[in-house]
């Protein structure tokens, strides 16, 4: 099996569960770069087990610790992954037809400098298509001298300098473990979130409120079609606002108390 001019890099704390199989997804990767932030289970060791390099690194925070990954990498073109994500296997194929027949694949390869691809994610016993959650384009795919993490704790992104294209079969996202995960995960970032608003000087409200989290189960379970998603539709909206709610009380409990 021909390996590919691409370094997989993933950032990690604590996914056992999942690291296996997010590296074995890329089986055609030249190296597999691991920032781990001081994990306490056998994420090390099974990454290491499959021929990653492992670099331990206390957490920079999302936007910091990915563009490390992506410096430490040796590959002209980098595929940047979630250690809860993984190549579906049409698109392994379809990144291999990429690097070995751009032409055959109908591809512009020698012209992009990056590519934009569709994540499919899976919760609650089904693949969740609608609410906002499909396509979900991410870029993960790029030259290195050609890209740059950007942004704030929570909301990073990748910045492509030039052209980006498309692929179009999808990544696996197996984004939370159930409902407890999903909650914790709510919790978290409704916090992270928080305290980049109060950082900014944002003022809460009474109206935001009640109308944030209520426009964000409108847009999700409604406009997006989160109801088309059944059961599982409505409790992931209802998670949503539920998230949008706590964001914005942690706003106001900072903006009153302070706390640390």
């Amino acid at each position: 099996m021909d390996s590919w001019p691409v370094s997989l890099v993933i950032i990690t704390f604590n996914e056992e569960a999942n690291i296996k199989r997010c590296i074995e997804s890329v089986p055609r990767a030249s190296e597999v770069i691991v920032v781990d932030s001081l994990s306490t289970d056998k994420t090390c060791e099974i990454a290491q087990s499959l021929g990653a390099k492992v670099i331990s690194q206390k957490f920079l925070g999302y936007r910091a610790q990915k563009q490390m990954a992506a410096d430490l990498a040796r590959g002209a073109w980098i595929l940047s992954l979630d250690a809860d994500e993984a190549l579906s296997p049409a698109l392994e194929n379809e990144i291999g037809k990429l690097f070995s027949k751009p032409e055959a694949a109908g591809m512009t390869f020698e012209t992009n400098d990056g590519y934009k691809i569709p994540r499919l994610s899976y919760h609650l016993g089904k693949w969740i298509k609608h609410g906002g959650w499909f396509p979900d384009y991410q870029k993960r795919l790029f030259k290195k001298e050609k890209a740059k993490w950007v942004g704030e704790e929570v909301h990073e992104h990748l910045v492509i300098q030039g052209r980006c294209g498309v692929l179009y079969n999808p990544l696996f996202h197996y984004v939370f473990k159930n409902l407890h995960h999903q909650i914790a995960t709510n919790n978290k970032y409704s916090s992270q979130g928080a305290r980049e608003l109060f950082n900014k000087g944002r003022k809460p409200s009474i109206l935001k409120l009640v109308f944030k989290p209520l426009g964000k189960f409108i847009e999700t379970y409604i406009w997006k079609g989160g109801v088309l998603d059944g059961s599982a539709g409505l409790i992931i909206s209802l998670g949503a606002a539920q998230s949008m709610f706590l964001k914005y009380a942690k706003l106001w409990e900072l903006r009153e108390f302070k706390p640390s």
